[in-house]
């Protein structure tokens, strides 16, 4: 068992690795192929091998699959529930059957719903993480936030995040019920959080932050040289990040953060995940791969000098 740091997420004494395991990618959605082909005996390995190195923290959505995610974290924990950190979202308005048009749904009448489905599809009687995937336009986050917090009262959940929002979302949010987790996106190649200003405002409110897409969508790991090295009906092939010009600027950046990697003698996706880590957020890199994950959480160990942080937050401002 490795030694992974463990840290407070939030305020609300949700204690969670440095480090945890984002499992989208182990389910396809639909007709989208959203990072390569999945493969359930390998995801499972995956986990598991996460779990021997003390990777227990599992991210994952009612989204993913639909349902399926969930049905394969069920299989993973089943009779050591214990011994797992379980995150889940909902937000996005699925019926039984799975089908879905990505429109939100985040109502009280909704929430009651989803947790109920995805409690049964993870074979547990409660999820330690429960997030909001999205805002809801047509629900106030009041009512949203009201009926998650009835969720804690009845035990079917233990702490409130919400996932994709913005700073004045989360303070709205937090007067109603103390919120431990914000998820979103931010990486090297990917600001948006810190220009906001949302990092700054769940800083001030003791808030966590967990970090998805940490390796910037796979890019930072620089399996991708030319745009059209990105799978057909890949998502990514849809972000700017991956297209024409942008592809390449970034390309450019990507050997300026490899160079500090070098220096280190370790991967550039390592010193991403631990330049989120020193910053004392959690970032969950998503992988299939039993040999990344090893690498993930090996990068938790990394020090990054005040020196080296400056260097890349040099690089980082250009990559858009």
């Amino acid at each position: 068992m490795s030694n992974v740091k463990q840290v407070k997420l939030g305020s609300q004494d949700l204690v969670v690795p440095t480090i945890g395991l984002g499992c989208m990618g182990m389910s396809t959605m639909g007709a989208l192929n959203v990072y390569g082909e999945a493969n359930d005996a390998e995801s499972i390995t995956t986990i598991e091998r996460s779990l021997e190195l003390g990777g227990n923290f599992l991210d994952t959505a009612d989204l993913y699959g639909p349902f399926k995610n969930e049905q394969l974290i069920s299989k993973v924990i089943s009779g050591r529930r214990d011994q797992f950190i379980i995150a889940s979202k909902f937000g996005f308005k699925i019926d039984d059957n799975g089908t879905f048009d990505y429109s939100p749904d985040a109502s009280a009448s909704y929430v009651k719903m989803a947790i109920e489905r995805s409690l049964k599809n993870l074979n547990t009687d409660f999820i330690d993480l429960y997030y909001m995937h999205t805002p809801d336009p047509n629900t106030p986050i009041e009512e949203t936030v009201d009926a998650m917090a009835n969720l804690v009262k009845e035990g079917k959940i233990r702490y409130i995040g919400l996932s994709n929002v913005d700073a004045e979302t989360v303070r709205r949010a937090h007067k109603i019920h103390p919120i431990t987790a914000i998820q979103s996106e931010y990486s090297l190649f990917e600001s948006q959080v810190k220009e906001t200003g949302l990092l700054s405002t769940v800083d001030e409110l003791g808030i966590g932050f967990v970090a998805y897409s940490p390796l910037g969508r796979g890019f930072i790991s620089g399996d991708f040289k030319h745009p059209n090295d990105i799978p057909e009906g890949d998502i990514r092939r849809y972000i700017k990040r991956f297209q024409d010009d942008n592809f390449y600027k970034n390309l450019e950046l990507l050997n300026e953060v490899d160079k500090i990697a070098k220096e280190k003698n370790v991967t550039t996706s390592q010193i991403a995940i631990a330049w989120v880590v020193a910053q004392g957020y959690v970032p969950i890199p998503g992988t299939k791969k039993v040999k990344y994950v090893e690498q993930n959480i090996e990068a938790t160990n990394i020090e990054l000098s005040a020196n080296d942080l400056k260097r890349l937050d040099d690089i980082m401002p250009l990559a858009k």
